[in-house]
């Protein structure tokens, strides 16, 4: 065993006398030479136990480790499994985006009998199909005399930062929700030239760093939100409180990373670690907040405001929700994000285990608004791995009224799942700051890519409801979507899931009744705080 461990080594080291002895070419000699240093430095060095005791074989080790993600997904990957999205469900945005066919012969690749499984029922006598720009209104606030509502598509562009996206994707971005009418969310890094050189509709997410609205010791401007606020391109604005990826976790954007360019975006100092808390300095109770979103409308005269979150301790959104009760403040909307959402970088372990999945997290917001009477005033928003047309219509079944897409959109840019967001060296220049990298990113055409995307995607909506015998989505409902639990066993979504009556929460003699997540954290929490009740 000893000698095959150090069988490369040895040979190396053997053939380097030899071939200086018998005449070889001088391409040999140095290959041989340039393997027994190698091989020596294996054995010297002191932090690989691997290189000690395999030299120059433990590099193939390496390299084949490296490039294993690439292997598993060029060669090995099975079309059905999403990690994080499957080949189909990658193949799916391509295609659209591209204008080639995604049409499918010889039937479904899915086991339509596993457990699991989903589909929506059709009607026999199915509706025309008279377009697909299916919009929603938001806003249109009754306590807001300057409201300023807003005609927004039922998908758009989920909130993605300029920083973690180059400048080339936003660009892209930008222009392709210009050019397809739909909105494209900031992320919290704020509106960058980028955003608004496109002139694309805009969503301002506004996190706990407030960039492109804070002094300069990181709290909250009127002045400088105002300023932005009131631009003609930004059409809505949303208080980020936590997102799906990483929830209750704050950000940093190391100092090397801060660009002038990211620096002027953001209101920060070039060169100096960039913080995003975990907690808002602007408040710290659900009424606080609450005062602080109709601040937000207020300074951007009268836009829709409202909040993303992702659902963690029940009783602090039901806190919110008692606030606005208390109050009489409601947002104009509300975007749940599942923790099945994306990012840049996150600990393995808020990806993997913090956090609400979207089905969840949409029902708990759906219901309590429905049950303490606000569901008419409030929009709802999704987000969590929706590419698809039949991704669309199973949310806005489940409670939702327009659904975000963050990686659909980028992979329209061409983003080839090669997961290294994180190291500045994504392979086709959308989750990059290397200039060089993001040149690959073809504006132009990829513009276009998300634009199609985007119609083809609504195309497909439109046809998918209108063989349930709907004309819009805003018609789906939980009966539509039927889930197989068993071989033998399926049930509607309606019986499966469970649905509040509006008021049901106003009525405490109906708690007991209630669904146990009411029954128990209903009653402790409080708008004064988001802690419960002792």
């Amino acid at each position: 065993m000893t000698m095959l461990r150090y069988s490369a080594f040895a040979g190396a080291a053997a053939a380097l006398p030899l071939s200086l002895a018998m005449g070889a070419p001088l391409w040999v000699a140095a290959a041989a030479a340039a393997l027994t240093v190698v091989g020596i430095a294996d054995v010297l060095q002191t932090k690989r136990a691997l290189r000690r005791n395999y030299p120059i074989l433990a590099h193939f080790r390496f390299m084949f480790e490296a490039i294993r993600p690439e292997i598993r997904q060029y060669l090995l990957e099975d079309d059905q499994s999403a990690a994080p999205f499957s080949r189909n469900q990658r193949s799916i945005v391509y295609q659209r985006a591209k204008l080639d066919t995604d049409k499918r012969p010889f039937g479904t690749q899915l086991d339509v009998y596993q457990a699991g499984y989903e589909w929506i029922n059709h009607s026999i006598q199915p509706a025309p199909v008279n377009g697909h720009d299916f919009r929603i209104e938001i806003g249109n606030h009754p306590d807001c005399p300057r409201a300023q509502p807003y005609s927004a598509s039922v998908f758009n562009v989920s909130a993605m930062s300029f920083g973690a996206l180059s400048a080339n994707a936003i660009l892209a971005l930008n222009g392709g929700a210009r050019t397809g009418g739909f909105m494209h969310d900031t992320g919290e890094g704020s509106i960058s030239p980028y955003h608004r050189e496109n002139g694309g509709d805009l969503v301002w997410e506004i996190g706990s760093g407030y960039f492109g609205c804070r002094n300069e010791d990181g709290s909250f401007s009127e002045k400088n939100f105002a300023a932005n606020a009131c631009t003609a391109q930004v059409k809505m604005i949303e208080l980020k409180l936590s997102q799906g990826a990483k929830p209750g976790h704050g950000g940093v954007l190391p100092g090397p990373k801060v660009s002038l360019e990211i620096a002027a975006t953001r209101g920060v100092m070039a060169g100096v670690d960039c913080i995003s808390p975990a907690n808002h300095s602007a408040f710290s109770t659900p009424l606080e907040m609450l005062a602080f979103i109709d601040k937000l409308r207020n300074l951007s005269g009268g836009k829709p405001t409202g909040f993303k979150l992702a659902i963690g301790h029940p009783w602090e959104f039901f806190g919110i929700v008692k606030a606005m009760l208390a109050s009489g403040i409601t947002p104009d909307f509300i975007v749940v994000d599942g923790s099945e959402g994306g990012t840049g970088a996150a600990p393995v372990e808020f990806t993997d285990h913090v956090g609400t999945p979207l089905q969840e997290a949409l029902l708990l917001v759906h219901n309590t608004l429905v049950g303490a009477g606000l569901r008419e005033r409030i929009k709802i928003g999704a987000s969590g791995k929706i590419i698809t047309a039949f991704d669309i219509a199973r949310t806005l079944a489940l409670g939702a009224d327009w659904c975000n897409s963050a990686r659909g959109f980028m992979f329209a840019l061409g983003c080839i799942q090669s997961q290294s967001c994180h190291t500045d060296r994504c392979p086709t220049g959308v989750a990059t700051q290397d200039k060089l990298r993001q040149r690959a990113l073809v504006v132009p055409d990829k513009t276009s890519r998300v634009a199609h995307f985007h119609q083809n995607t609504m195309k497909t909506l439109a046809e998918l409801i209108a063989a349930a015998g709907l004309t819009h989505p805003s018609q789906l409902k939980p009966h539509h979507i039927v889930r197989r639990i068993s071989p033998n066993q399926v049930k509607l979504a309606s019986a499966l899931l469970p649905y509040l009556e509006p008021g049901q929460l106003l009525d405490p003699t109906l708690l007991s009744k209630l669904p146990p997540v009411f029954g128990l954290y209903w009653p402790v929490a409080q708008a004064e705080s988001f802690h419960p009740l002792q």
